[in-house]
């Protein structure tokens, strides 16, 4: 009988083969390789640093605020625009709500709770960004009315910066600019994860 000249590429159950017979050493392809896991999401990174850097911010203004303004008359910034005026506010954002701080304690609890769960499906870095002003915005005040005096849950929160009509801090802007970029991003058409509707 003849000597068979051929070469063998594959096995018996279809898999590819060395010159030498052997089964060949193959390299995984994208599709046929073991899932990486994911990156570290970027808009849930940008949430986590607006969030921390707006809150540090309210809290280190917070605190300067009592230790050089506390006692002392307003001082102006910008004459007819921005004052220093030091006030304890049991209300809500620039004053609003005085007769309300137990309500608004929980209130500020219950949206931060929600924020940090919705953050989790976030893919949009406009979202993000909204999302960690609103949650700087309500734990800002809500660290001021579960430690400062008169007691927690009753705590007055540190307002200092007096447009006038209104005195606030670092959390109030922070929770007007959320508010303003969050409706932004719903006229837009833009979900929490990036998707956009078709109109």
């Amino acid at each position: 009988m003849g000597r068979w000249r051929g070469i063998a590429t594959q096995d018996a159950w279809g898999a590819p083969l060395s010159p030498q017979g052997e089964p060949a050493i193959t390299e995984p392809t994208e599709s046929s390789a073991a899932p990486r896991s994911a990156a570290p999401n970027s808009a849930v990174r940008l949430f986590v640093v607006v969030a921390t850097v707006v809150l540090v911010i309210d809290q280190v203004t917070k605190v300067l605020a009592v230790e050089f303004l506390e006692g002392e008359p307003s001082s102006t910034l910008i004459p007819g625009l921005l004052d220093l005026t030091f006030l304890r506010n049991p209300g809500a954002a620039f004053g609003q709500g005085s007769s309300m701080t137990i309500v608004l304690t929980l209130i500020a609890i219950v949206v931060a709770a929600v924020v940090v769960r919705m953050a989790a499906r976030l893919r949009d870095r406009g979202w993000a960004v909204g999302l960690g002003l609103l949650l700087a915005g309500a734990v800002g005040n809500l660290v001021d009315r579960l430690f400062r005096e008169p007691e927690p849950l009753r705590g007055q929160v540190v307002d200092f910066i007096d447009y006038g009509p209104f005195v606030g801090n670092v959390a109030d802007i922070a929770l007007t600019v959320a508010a303003v970029v969050i409706v932004w991003r719903t006229v837009r058409g833009v979900a929490i994860d990036g998707t956009k509707e078709t109109r």
